[in-house]
């Protein structure tokens, strides 16, 4: 077929018998597709994946400039029981591909000049952070955290890796039925009415925008984030988070897994109401059945339309989770009075989420999140330099120009300045951008989407876009547009669902 993989697999004798076997084409290498090939190509599938940019990881790349290293998209690294689960699966650890270091503080969240809370790396810590803010919240917090932890055990175990999103039922269980009101309340009302104090509401309703919705109307079932957060903390790989990628990629290969890069599926091809091959480079693979690991909304622009199941209408009147505007900075020098992962909460949240949600503005005073690596890992960045990520929530389908990235910039850097009291502009040796307009152009994100589909009551679980297509026998989807939903762990996740159901599919066959 004229295509060079990333690096050329050498075959077992086992291997070799598994020729024959059916071949599995995955779209895109996001977590979803990594995990999904894995998982695939341990039964013995002839697995390759397609990734129209030019490195693995989709959008969890990784960029380098100048003696800088930078992890393109996530950063936050939370439930790390899902990659252990990950690992586990194959036989192995996470301590065989990468090291992970416990953050302290996990992270540092400004409301003003000399104004700031950190947030340590055990809730006993923590307890003692919020009984100083208000006088009797530590037992508050004790009782919430209890509730969210239990909410969590019931998400992980009862539902996350049980919830293909086929049916309602998949949500009812005895757990679940004791726990209707937690959907039917919101995550808001439940920590408004146990916290005063406007800071630490705003501590425990922010790790809901991790699932891309306001905390009004994320469901109370999802304070299991709290959980994630004070309870098993902040994480950070040794050299970023592009180590997951390699760790799942150097997996995928030892099962036999091929990896091609600059590879642009630009058609899927049906025959008798089934996929048939797929088109790269004007080159048909033939393929026994695809898995799109792409934006689930571009991949049905690529076959007939009486083959989609959702049409532009549908994508349209989603809620989406928020796109992101983002620099990469470098600057010349060690910055003072910040942490690895610092959170910008100044300007009124309320505000920069109507913009986000409900009017598709640009903020007039957006709030943001900050994270230097070289503060924890000196080697991404040059000796006695600090590299700098930072990022904007930001409706999807904005005006993206190179004049508003700079006005933005403009505001938040002077703002850093203020908040932590040093000059840096001058300091700076490079700055690079990313916003709407290239995670069209990199991942054909719909409306340019950072995050894919917010998890509102109305979106989650069998409310989602299915992971099997309806109208093509042998075409699935994983990723942030289906189930579970936007995340690294939930991605994960997706791509163990769609291996499962693809197995299990194959066996009735």
């Amino acid at each position: 077929m004229g295509v060079n993989p990333v690096e050329v697999q050498v075959l077992s004798c086992a291997q070799t018998l598994n020729l024959m076997s059916k071949k599995i084409s995955i779209i895109g290498s996001g977590f979803s597709s990594l995990a999904s090939a894995c998982y695939l190509a341990k039964q013995g599938y002839d697995v390759s994946v397609f990734e129209k940019n030019n490195s693995l990881g989709g959008r969890a790349r990784q960029f380098k400039k100048e003696g800088f290293t930078f992890d393109m998209g996530p950063s936050w690294y939370w439930m790390p029981d899902v990659f252990d689960k990950f690992f586990n699966d194959f036989g192995k650890k996470t301590s065989d591909y990468y090291t992970l270091k416990k953050l302290n503080p996990a992270y540092k969240v400004f409301f003003g000049k000399n104004d700031f809370i950190e947030i340590e790396d055990s809730l006993e810590k923590i307890k003692k952070v919020f009984e100083k803010h208000e006088k009797g919240s530590s037992i508050a917090l004790e009782k919430f955290m209890a509730i969210a932890k239990d909410n969590y055990a019931i998400a992980v175990t009862d539902l996350l890796y049980k919830m293909p999103g086929l049916s309602p039922l998949e949500l009812i269980t005895k757990k679940t039925v004791l726990k209707a009101g937690s959907f039917l309340s919101n995550i808001r009302k439940e920590v408004r009415k146990r916290f005063k104090n406007k800071k630490l509401r705003l501590l425990l309703e922010f790790p809901v925008l991790f699932l891309g919705a306001k905390s009004s109307n994320t469901p109370a079932f999802y304070s299991f984030m709290n959980h994630a957060d004070y309870g098993l903390g902040t994480w950070q790989p040794t050299n970023g988070f592009y180590d997951v990628v390699l760790a799942m990629v150097d997996l995928g290969k030892s099962l036999g897994v091929k990896y091609y890069i600059d590879h642009e599926v630009t058609s899927i091809n049906i025959v008798d109401k089934k996929v048939d091959s797929i088109t790269i480079n004007n080159k048909k693979i033939k393929s026994d059945i695809v898995v799109s690991g792409a934006d689930y909304a571009h991949t049905e622009t690529l076959f007939s339309n009486k083959f989609r199941q959702y049409s532009k209408k549908y994508w349209s009147k989603r809620t989406w989770a928020p796109s992101s505007l983002l620099f990469y900075v470098g600057f010349d020098k060690k910055l003072k009075n910040v942490s690895h992962h610092n959170l910008f909460f100044d300007t009124d949240i309320d505000n920069h989420a109507k913009n986000i949600y409900d009017i598709s503005n640009w903020p007039k005073d957006p709030l943001f999140y900050a994270n230097f690596t070289s503060i924890t890992n000196l080697k991404t960045a040059p000796k006695g330099c600090e590299n700098a990520f930072f990022l904007i929530p930001i409706a999807t389908n904005l005006d993206d120009n190179h004049d508003v990235r700079e006005k933005y910039f403009e505001i938040i850097i002077r703002r850093l300045e203020s908040l932590t009291g040093q000059t840096l502009k001058k300091n700076i040796i490079f700055k690079t951008s990313y916003c709407v307009n290239d995670f069209k152009k990199d991942y054909n994100s719909y409306g340019g989407n950072a995050y894919g589909l917010a998890n509102t009551l109305l979106q989650t679980a069998f409310l989602r876009p299915k992971i099997k297509s309806k109208k093509l026998k042998n075409l699935y989807f994983s990723g942030q547009l289906t189930v579970p939903g936007p995340g690294v762990p939930p991605a994960i996740v997706s791509g163990k669902l769609v291996s499962d159901l693809i197995i299990s599919n194959e066996k009735t066959i």
